[in-house]
C-alpha cells in the first residue's frame, strides 16, 4: 500500500470482525501502541525538528480525549496490552494526567507509560503518577549544558530538576534514551552511565535515524553502538541484563548496581523480525513502521460515524499491510516526515 489508504473502500482488506489478536502477515504479534498527543514541542533536538518548523496539525484534527479513550479500548479489544504516550512532547497537551487517568482505567490494558524530554515533569510528576503511568522514558542527550543547548536550544536544568521531581515522588522506573552522535557527545557516554547508577535509572544508547530531513543531516554524526559497547567493556564490568518490556533494546548490566544498559541499533543491528508494534500521530494516522511511510487515517473513519466492530476491520486490514522492516540503509531518503510527527 502506497502512503495512505481507505480501507473502507476495499472489501478484500476486511477481516472477521471476531478475531481478537492482531498478527501481521509475518506472524509478529502487534500488542503495543504508541500515540502521539501532540505534534508539538518546547524544545528543538537538530535531529527531530527544524528550529523554525510552525508546520503542526491543526486543534480540529487532534484526536479529542474520547476519541483517544475509545481507539485504544478497541485497540486493547484486539490484544494491545500496553500503550506509551508521547509526542512531540506530550507534556504541552493540556490535562495529560486526565487523560493518562482514563486509559489506565480500561480493564484490558496492562501498561500505560510516557515518553516525556521532562522539561515539565517537576510541575506534573505527582499528577502523573497518581493517574496510572507506570512508568516513563526521559530523552536526555548530554549532561553538559552548552551541549544540551546546542542540541535542543533548551534549558538542561529542567530536565534534571524534572528527572529528580519524578525520582522523589516515586514515578519509576524512569529510562534515560541519550542519542549517541560523533562530536558531539559520543564522549559522555561514560558519565551517562555513571550518572545512571548514582540514581537507578535504566539507560539506553540510541543509534541517529534518517527520518525526515534533520533526521538525515543527523546522519553524519552517526555512531554504531557496537563501538560504544566495546568502549564501556573497558571501563564497566557488564554482564547480560533483562527489562520487562524491553522492545528492542539489547541489554546489559553493570554488575553490582543492578542498572541496566540498553543498546538500540536501527542501523548497525536492525530488529524488524521482533517487532511489535504500532503508532498514532495526534490527527488519528495509524503508522505501521517507523521507516516507511505506510499509514492509515483513522480520524475521519471514526468521525464518519462506523461502528466498533467496523473501526476493529480497519485496524486488522492496516495490520495485514504493516512492512517486514524498514529500508534506513537502502533508502535513506524514504521518510519525508520528521520524527517529531510519527509518534516516538
Amino acid at each position: 500500500m502506497n502512503q495512505k489508504e481507505d480501507l473502507t473502500e476495499n472489501p478484500a482488506l476486511i477481516y472477521n470482525a471476531e478475531m481478537t489478536t492482531l498478527i501481521d502477515q509475518f506472524n509478529r504479534r502487534i500488542d503495543y501502541v504508541r500515540l502521539s498527543v501532540t505534534d508539538r514541542c518546547d524544545l528543538r533536538c537538530f535531529y527531530c525538528m527544524p528550529e523554525a518548523f510552525k508546520d503542526f496539525e491543526e486543534p480540529e484534527h487532534w484526536l479529542s480525549f474520547d476519541e483517544i479513550e475509545r481507539l485504544i479500548r478497541v485497540f486493547s479489544e484486539l490484544g494491545v496490552k500496553r500503550v506509551r504516550l508521547t509526542g512531540g512532547e506530550p507534556l504541552v497537551r493540556k490535562n495529560l494526567p486526565v487523560l493518562a487517568q482514563r486509559l489506565s482505567a480500561l480493564p484490558l490494558l496492562d501498561d500505560l507509560s510516557l515518553s516525556t524530554n521532562a522539561t515539565r515533569l517537576a510541575k506534573q510528576a505527582e499528577a502523573l503518577r497518581d493517574s496510572g503511568i507506570t512508568r516513563i522514558n526521559v530523552s536526555l542527550d548530554t549532561l553538559k549544558p552548552a551541549v544540551f543547548k546546542r542540541i535542543t536550544k533548551g534549558k538542561l536544568e529542567k530536565v534534571l530538576d524534572g528527572l529528580m521531581v519524578a525520582k522523589q515522588v516515586g514515578l519509576m522506573p524512569i529510562k534515560i534514551n541519550m542519542v549517541v552522535m560523533k562530536g558531539i557527545n559520543d564522549q559522555e557516554v561514560e558519565d551517562m552511565v555513571e550518572f545512571c547508577i548514582e540514581h537507578g535509572f535504566t539507560l539506553r544508547f540510541i543509534e541517529t535515524m534518517p527520518v525526515g530531513d534533520t533526521g538525515r543531516e543527523a546522519q553524519d554524526q552517526f555512531v554504531d553502538l557496537r563501538d560504544v559497547r566495546r568502549r564501556l567493556e573497558q571501563r564497566f564490568d557488564l554482564v547480560p541484563g533483562a527489562v520487562p518490556g524491553a522492545g528492542p533494546a539489547r541489554y546489559v548490566q553493570v554488575q553490582g548496581t543492578g542498572v541496566n544498559i540498553g543498546f538500540i541499533t536501527p542501523i548497525s543491528q536492525h530488529f524488524c523480525e521482533t517487532c511489535n508494534r504500532v503508532r498514532i500521530a495526534v490527527d488519528g494516522s495509524l503508522y505501521l513502521c517507523l521507516g516507511q511511510e505506510h499509514s492509515v487515517s483513522l480520524r475521519p473513519i471514526m468521525r464518519s460515524g462506523v461502528s466498533d466492530d467496523e473501526l476493529k476491520q480497519v485496524i486488522k486490514a492496516a495490520i495485514d499491510i504493516k512492512p517486514e522492516r524498514h529500508e534506513f540503509n537502502e533508502k535513506p531518503q524514504q521518510v519525508l516526515r520528521f520524527m517529531s510527527m510519527t509518534g516516538g
